[in-house]
């Protein structure tokens, strides 16, 4: 095992605890997955298939919570995940390397504002919430989101979480609901990836196991640790990688 593959575990396990106490584990795994010798589209395909089990485990834990909205049905936004995800998954295969390359740094920078505003901008309320949004304007929204969550997948339960509220969903179904709809996304992009991708099916496992063992960490820890602190590093990772992505490219 190289210092490359010791880094890529400890990145998975603190991405999987990132993912169960405020999300944003791509942040972590991504330039581990560049240390580890990947291009960047290769790290980002392979980032989506090892966290895939994670949020699998993520969304069955909070199913009881997950609803639809009115004239939103949750089967719905489930089809609309699965045709997004795959979209955009078919979108990621059919764009070069080089391009990838660099669009990757404004993706970087889109995915760390919206972490960003959610973390620390976007107000939530405990109830349920007024539409603003109606609910053709939302499943577009959800469609585009799949898409996008297909593609490059940072900031994505920030992105659902905001559609979701805005339709006037209760911000703690929302955050069950977008759990199982990201799994719904990761599963279809996953299933394209496979099809037509090649892995190295090695750094695979040694993602997806130490990504659900940090999972359950994170649960553990999910009352024990400053949750805005934890904000802060993520949105800092984000920056950082922003810039050295800059650079690079």
């Amino acid at each position: 095992m190289t210092l490359a593959h010791v880094v890529l575990i400890l990145a998975a396990l603190w991405a999987g605890a990132q993912n169960a106490l405020a999300g944003g584990g791509t942040f972590i795994t991504f330039p581990a997955l560049l240390y580890a010798g990947l291009d960047p589209r290769a790290a980002n395909i392979t980032s989506a298939v090892a966290l895939f089990p994670g949020q699998v485990t993520t969304g069955l834990s909070g199913r009881s919570l997950v609803t639809g909205a009115v004239g939103l049905s949750v089967r719905t936004l489930i089809i609309l995940s699965l045709v997004g995800g795959a979209l955009g998954a078919i979108l990621l295969l059919a764009t070069p390397v080089s391009i990838f390359t660099r669009l990757v740094p404004y993706l970087v920078l889109f995915a760390t504002v919206v972490f960003a505003w959610g973390s620390f901008f976007r107000k939530a309320g405990d109830g349920n919430q007024t539409p603003q949004l109606s609910a053709r304007s939302a499943a577009g929204l959800q469609l585009l989101i799949g898409i996008y969550g297909g593609y490059f997948g940072g900031g994505i339960g920030i992105l659902m979480l905001a559609a979701l509220t805005a339709v006037g969903m209760a911000v703690r179904n929302a955050g069950a609901t977008k759990n199982v709809l990201a799994a719904m996304m990761g599963g279809s992009s996953v299933l394209v990836f496979l099809f037509k991708s090649r892995f190295d099916w090695q750094l695979v496992a040694y993602v997806a196991i130490a990504a659900i063992i940090g999972g359950q960490m994170g649960v553990f820890l999910l009352r024990r640790i400053n949750e805005t602190a934890l904000r802060i590093g993520i949105t800092a990772i984000g920056l950082i990688l922003t810039v050295a992505l800059f650079i690079r490219s």
